[in-house]
């Protein structure tokens, strides 16, 4: 699939496929990791893994707990002092 380098800023983005997106479970905000494989020079972008996916927490739930504490976290740290 043939995707264009562009710029938006100071930075420079490709686009994702919609599809693509929805199949590995992502979203607009989803945090990746970009490595780069030089012997086939090739860029590889993967969902980050969180410690609470690796300790046996639902992804999902994960997920909603994150997009809460982003939603509500201006609240929340009023309410921590």
């Amino acid at each position: 699939m043939l995707r264009k380098i562009f710029k938006t800023g100071n930075s420079v983005v490709v686009s994702l496929p919609k599809d693509i997106i929805e199949y590995l479970n992502m979203d607009e905000g989803t945090e990746v990791n970009v490595e780069l494989d030089r012997e086939k020079r090739q860029i590889v972008i993967k969902p980050a893994e969180h410690p609470m996916a690796v300790a046996g927490i639902d992804p999902e739930f994960a997920h909603q707990i994150n997009e809460f504490i982003e939603q509500y976290r201006p609240a929340l740290e009023e309410l921590a002092k």
